[in-house]
């Protein structure tokens, strides 16, 4: 049997942008020949700090129908919504229970959100929202765990509450390993190149949509930031003009060194409106494969309901050892 994999991208706008697929989603349409992947959308993650009911329903759906636009199958992977799935509440409770207050507090993301919103701003569901992300992995006995740097400290939670409950209880959980693609490029904002490309920067004139239209994306690539020179070369006194390399490295497949070569001699114009034309082409297919899909709500509507139904019956047989586990009375009719 192929290894499992398990990873979610949070529905927290209308429009994936660029660094979200080149960093991980594009590694994902990779993944599903090799492993037997399971990707979902985490609207239950998505409510810990604040949001608009009818916003997270229409982003929950997009951010769907961006996945398939990109080249995920249902066919190949199971694709479902988090929510969909109440066995990730009821694992994150059970899990919460065996996890320390100390260790909680200790994980970086809360520690950073709360300490710009204050205590009064941070809710519980923050506090336990590694918990949860645990329950998430665990839950589908992943044993691998797409994810960048900066999620490192989650697994390793996850890991040890996996341990932990074996420990106490038996052998229930496969302990799942972080899966890092070393060679993942970390996009930038192309207005502010010294932090990463995001949604919730403070200007989007610096983050590049998926589904943006071309006569944006030029735009934006024409307005990034770059250096005084005019040598169009990878080095990190020239961040933004790096991160274009970088860009069109990662869509075009040609390598920096060989993508430097061709713009000697180039002026910075000249060679922003390469960059942009490269990435509008990379774009265009999966704007316009988003647009089929979305225009025929129903297929959408199956394809999510049929993710849920499959996630479900893996969750189900999980939950079904963890109940027996931890001594709760069997559930009437099983």
């Amino acid at each position: 049997m192929r290894p499992r994999v398990l990873s979610g991208i949070q529905p927290t706008s209308d429009s994936f942008h660029l660094g979200n697929y080149i960093g991980a989603l594009r590694n994902w349409v990779a993944m599903q020949d090799e492993f037997d992947a399971f990707y979902f959308i985490p609207d239950l993650h998505s409510i810990t700090m604040g949001h608009e009911p009818a916003a997270l329903r229409r982003r929950t759906r997009a951010s769907v129908a961006q996945l398939i636009a990109i080249g995920l199958d249902p066919g190949r992977c199971t694709l479902f919504v988090q929510s969909h799935v109440p066995e990730h509440a009821e694992l994150g409770w059970v899990l919460g229970c065996i996890t320390g207050f100390g260790e909680a507090s200790r994980m970086t993301q809360f520690k950073d959100r709360s300490s710009k919103g204050g205590a009064e701003a941070t809710t519980v569901g923050l506090f336990n929202y590694p918990v949860l992300q645990a329950a998430d992995v665990l839950l589908y006995q992943a044993d691998k765990v797409p994810v960048g740097e900066d999620q490192r400290q989650h697994i390793e939670l996850t890991r040890d509450l996996a341990q932990r409950f074996n420990t106490r209880f038996g052998q229930t959980f496969t302990v799942p390993e972080p899966h890092i693609v070393k060679a993942t490029a970390k996009i930038l904002d192309l207005a502010e190149p010294a932090m990463k490309m995001s949604k919730s920067a403070a200007s989007q004139a610096g983050v590049l949509d998926l589904l943006e239209d071309p006569a944006s994306l030029r735009k934006k690539i024409r307005s990034a930031v770059t250096d005084t020179g005019r040598e169009v070369r990878a080095d990190g006194d020239k961040p933004g003009i790096t991160n274009l390399l970088l860009i069109a490295s990662a869509l075009s497949g040609r390598s920096m060194s060989e993508l430097e070569e061709d713009f000697v001699g180039v002026g910075y114009g000249d060679f922003k409106a390469a960059v942009a034309e490269i990435v509008v082409e990379h774009l265009t297919p999966i704007r316009e494969r988003y647009a089929e899909i979305t225009a025929q709500p129903a297929s959408l509507d199956a394809v999510i309901g049929d993710g849920a139904a499959h996630a479900r019956a893996v969750a189900r047989e999980t939950m079904a050892l963890v109940r027996e586990s931890v001594g709760f009375l069997p559930m009437p009719g099983a």
